[in-house]
């Protein structure tokens, strides 16, 4: 039986001792801070990211998931939430760049612009409940389908349902300049 010290940290970390995950936070955070910072190049939000991980590693015992090499399952469990995280950006960055695109397309500037932009955002004033919250999870918050399903307590194809009622009433309410 390998008893290295990783193996007798895991022990007494899987009979709730939290001196234990103390010290594998003493460990391992600096080290997984560092790989984080590689993927995100942003300090603070790579700190926040590993806090967040050991916070869950506590919180949702995911430490019973721990087998054999603890080191390379947090630098893997890591490396992916810095994925997960980038992709949640870009998608983010995704929506904003197509809400004002579509601001721009409408001619903002242009009286008749400025009539598209009112409408769109007296339409989202009128569409109401799930509908409205559904659109903006997804097109402000940049949330995932499933995400925004479970924050708001529903099945993903009931969150889907309201989101495309809510861009149905969306779309016919508005309407884009003519060319």
């Amino acid at each position: 039986m390998n008893h290295s010290p990783d193996t007798l940290l895991l022990d007494r970390l899987k009979e709730g001792d939290e001196s234990a995950f103390e010290a594998l936070f003493e460990k391992y955070y600096k080290m997984l801070c560092i790989n984080a910072f590689w993927f995100l190049q942003q300090e603070q939000e790579a700190k926040d990211l590993v806090q967040t991980f050991f916070m869950d590693i506590w919180d949702k015992k995911l430490y019973h998931n721990f087998e054999g090499d603890v080191k390379g399952y947090l630098h893997t469990a890591v490396r992916n939430r810095c994925l997960n995280h980038l992709k949640k950006q870009r998608i983010r960055l995704d929506h904003h760049e197509a809400f004002f695109s579509m601001r721009e397309t409408a001619g903002h500037d242009e009286p008749e612009g400025q009539d598209y932009y009112k409408q769109l955002h007296s339409s989202l004033d009128n569409i109401t409940g799930q509908k409205r919250m559904a659109i903006q999870m997804i097109y402000l918050q940049g949330k995932r389908y499933q995400e925004a399903a479970e924050e708001m307590g529903i099945s993903l194809n009931s969150f889907k349902t309201h989101l495309k009622r809510g861009l149905k009433l969306l779309r016919s309410t508005v309407q884009p300049k003519k060319y």
